[in-house]
């Protein structure tokens, strides 16, 4: 049986010179379940027109804004107009790009953070239910084989009840003041206006956050924080620490930095119960740690034995071939796009076709405004449900348009 056509899609934002956008090609085309038929990859129309050369595209197909885009692919046949956005601009165009695209009938795959707030975030899931499309985020890490056997061995019990958590996210790159200096990842990323309410917090200390809840299986009830700024001028933290109270009685650290100089990508997680842990680092991801109070650790390995089906289900590799970045981001690109066939509205939860969605969105921009209240209050602790609650009684409809 022939392989069915890869599903269609469009992107915005990505272009010359842009990181993020080429990772997310590279994992949709990885497995050849989607295809690119059209962008709008940047405001400079000469850069936008050299990105789509680049790629190959139709000059037909090649927008000069989001809006032309989703009205000149709705006007196209049904069987050729792109069925999903991808996102991969600022973060200030994450909920205005995710809103318009679902009420013009796309789906959207998002980078994250999803939106500036939790107010944008909650017109985003508005959006998402109006419309019926699927709505996926890239928390890339949740991707990786051996983070999904971390997942399985901690939900059926391995460790016993759960009682510790501890993820840290530690990079380097922003220790000296490159934001001033004009480098174009540093400069946005530090600016409130297309960043968002936080710098490293909502950089990478939500993907630690993420990983912490997604594995745990727990929701962390509330934070008590540390938001710092180490680089003076800087506008947003560059630094950032909490204890987590989780669910059921579990405690939690939390740290994140991108000024512990010298360091590169170091997200690591650590989760104990009453009978043994397990460890895990992105920078050797295809390694496993388990712990146990009664016997010697062992060391599992991505490709070898005893690993849970749906932690083979996402490798493509034999043992010994290491597997990283770009094939953790495309198992959730596989997951959204056989869920997307499947007709599927939301993502299928201990499966292997889960992948982010509105509902992780939603907390990650939770824990961003709880950190940030917290740290600059006096109170101990803050309620991530009190957070969320307060929002959602004071959001008003119609937020953020098309």
């Amino acid at each position: 049986m022939s392989k069915p056509q890869g599903i269609r899609y469009g992107m915005v934002g990505g272009g010359e010179g842009a990181f993020i956008g080429a990772v997310h090609r590279m994992a949709a085309a990885l497995d050849g379940d989607f295809t690119l038929v059209s962008g709008a990859f940047s405001s400079d129309s000469d850069r936008n027109l050299r990105s789509a050369a680049a790629l190959g595209l139709d000059s037909a197909r090649v927008y000069p804004t989001l809006q032309a885009m989703l009205a000149g692919e709705s006007a196209l046949p049904a069987d050729q107009r792109m069925e999903v956005l991808a996102i991969v601009t600022p973060n200030h165009l994450h909920a205005p790009a995710a809103v318009a695209a679902l009420d013009s009938g796309f789906h959207v795959m998002s980078e994250k953070p999803m939106a500036l707030n939790l107010d944008e975030a909650l017109a985003i899931e508005a959006a998402v239910a109006r419309s019926g499309k699927l709505y996926g985020l890239t928390f890339t890490y949740s991707g990786y084989p051996l983070v999904e056997e971390a997942r399985v061995r901690v939900a059926r019990g391995d460790f016993g009840v759960i009682r510790l958590v501890q993820a840290e996210y530690w990079q380097g790159w922003l220790s000296l003041p490159i934001d001033r200096d004009g480098q174009k990842q540093a400069e946005w990323r530090t600016d409130p206006a297309r960043a968002g309410l936080g710098g490293c917090l909502g950089d990478i200390g939500t993907h630690a956050f993420h990983l912490a809840e997604h594995v745990s299986g727990l929701a962390v009830e509330a934070v008590s924080a540390d938001l710092a700024t180490h680089v003076p001028g800087r506008r947003l933290d560059d630094d950032v620490a909490a204890l987590l109270r989780f669910e059921g009685g579990g405690r939690g650290v939390l740290k994140a930095t991108q000024v512990a100089a010298g360091e590169e990508n170091g997200l690591r997680l650590r989760i104990y119960g009453e009978k043994g842990g397990l460890e895990w680092s992105q920078m050797e991801p295809n390694t496993l740690i388990l712990r146990w109070l009664d016997r010697p650790a062992e060391i599992v390995r991505a490709g070898g034995p005893g690993l849970d089906a749906l932690t083979t289900a996402r490798l493509r590799t034999p043992a010994g071939h290491p597997e990283g970045y770009v094939e953790a981001f495309a198992n959730l690109y596989g997951s959204f796009g056989r869920a997307l066939r499947a007709g599927a509205k939301t993502p299928a939860a201990g499966t292997v076709d889960w992948f982010p969605g509105i509902q992780d969105g939603l907390r990650t921009m939770t824990f961003i405004e709880a950190m940030i209240e917290n740290s600059a209050g006096m109170a101990k602790w803050t309620s991530l449900a009190g957070v969320a609650d307060a929002r959602r009684r004071a959001q008003s409809p119609g937020r953020i348009q098309g």
